[in-house]
């Protein structure tokens, strides 16, 4: 059942009685805010530990909706579009300019240009509560974290499950935002021994399990033509001229229609001819303080189905088990019929299914000496998001990951 708080002297001692939780145990919070409720809670696991109400974008300036991360804070802070208006206690969200802020005008209705306005002194103590990186999850419908059980979900103490060769390599690629010439990054694993977390890898990493996109796949097929002897140029995962030229190449000494067109089939040939497995449908992206750190492939069954859009959080690890518990959510994510047809999906996610999540992350494989290196650097507060679209062009430098839904056509 959902725990509503008023805002008088009860909520004042629940702030109260919420920062001293957090100094004794500083356990990762998550922030969730519904656009319909017009309201926002704070969550440790799936207990509420502070709630208000909140007034997000009017009519023509809507809050986007999705999963984001507090990326800037400053208690003093004046809009830079809208004539100075002062933004105290402003928790950035996107560079392009969604926040939570303090205001004196926070009706129960949509009122912002875009930001979720807080009242001033639950925003107060709201930016005492949150440090950078803390998730923040807007949503049209109120949300609850739930714990999540399943062998699939990533665990400290993740051991291989078989004994890999010595220094054996992980087939991990750079991040796509990392300079193509960059050399790969590859995990190096001597042994299938539980793995320690240095000092360095402290902060909680991030991670997004998405679909393979197509530009991800024409930079492999890029790859692979040039290694046949068909330049197609850059490996950039953009089709231009050179590309096309090496596709109608290669068709044509197949004894193909030189058509120049990347289809399915035209993937597989060219994968064949080289020896080489087609690319997996899915990948897996991690980021750490803000920054991308590698990529590997995964495997999802049933692509025709989509795997909807959902957001778990890591924490109450502990060290003598060497497991932590997991809180997920679903969110709604209504994909359009021209994006759906891009990704080959044809049937609909149903975020308000009880088994939504858990049904996903069983269609999800991730090979052992992945799940092996994201063990090492796992920790309270990291986090994993699946979407059937990458996140888009909101995450970037300086970011972690984000994930914009899109609402339900009215």
């Amino acid at each position: 059942m959902f725990l509503r708080f008023t805002l008088g002297g009860g909520f004042a001692l629940l702030l109260a009685s919420a920062s001293s939780v957090i100094a004794a145990s500083d356990q990762p919070l998550q922030v969730i805010v519904s656009t319909q409720q017009q309201s926002i809670v704070v969550y440790d696991g799936n207990t509420v530990i502070a709630t208000s109400k909140a007034s997000t974008g009017k009519a023509g300036h809507s809050t986007p909706t999705g999963i984001f991360s507090i990326i800037e804070k400053r208690r003093h802070h004046k809009s830079n579009i809208y004539s100075n208006a002062p933004m105290p206690f402003m928790q950035r969200l996107t560079w392009s300019g969604i926040a939570l802020h303090g205001s004196d005008h926070v009706p129960k209705y949509p009122a912002s240009h875009g930001c979720v306005r807080l009242p001033s002194k639950f925003a107060a103590k709201l930016f005492k509560m949150t440090r950078h990186g803390m998730h923040v999850l807007i949503s049209d419908r109120q949300v609850v974290p739930a714990e999540i059980s399943s062998v699939k979900l990533f665990q400290p103490n993740q051991t291989l499950e078989e004994k890999p060769a010595p220094l054996s390599d992980v087939p991990l690629r750079p991040a796509l935002s990392q300079k193509e010439n960059n050399p790969l990054e590859v995990a190096m694993i001597k042994t299938a021994s539980v793995p320690v977390a240095s000092s360095q890898s402290q902060t909680p990493i991030r991670l997004l399990i998405t679909r393979r996109s197509t530009r991800d796949t024409v930079r492999e097929l890029q790859v692979v033509l040039s290694s046949l002897g068909f330049d197609a140029g850059v490996p950039d995962g953009w089709a231009g001229p050179a590309t096309s030229d090496a596709v109608r190449a290669f068709q044509s000494t197949e004894g193909l229609p030189p058509d120049g067109n990347i289809t399915p089939e035209l993937i597989d040939k060219v994968f064949e001819k080289a020896g080489r497995e087609k690319p997996s449908n899915g990948i897996l992206l991690v980021r750490q303080r803000f920054q991308p750190l590698f990529s590997a492939d995964v495997d999802i069954e049933q692509p025709e189905a989509a795997l909807g859009t959902h957001f778990l959080q890591f924490q109450d690890h502990d060290p003598a088990s060497g497991t932590g518990k997991w809180f997920g959510v679903s969110l709604e994510n209504h994909l359009s019929v021209s994006m759906k047809k891009g990704l080959g999906i044809s049937v609909d996610a149903d975020a308000s299914a009880s088994d939504a999540l858990q049904a996903t992350l069983e269609r999800i494989s991730v090979p052992a000496d992945v799940r092996a290196r994201i063990a090492g650097l796992l920790v309270n507060g990291s986090s994993l998001s699946i979407s059937d679209t990458e996140s888009g062009q909101e995450t970037g430098e300086g970011t972690d990951f984000i994930t914009i839904t899109r609402t339900a056509p009215r």
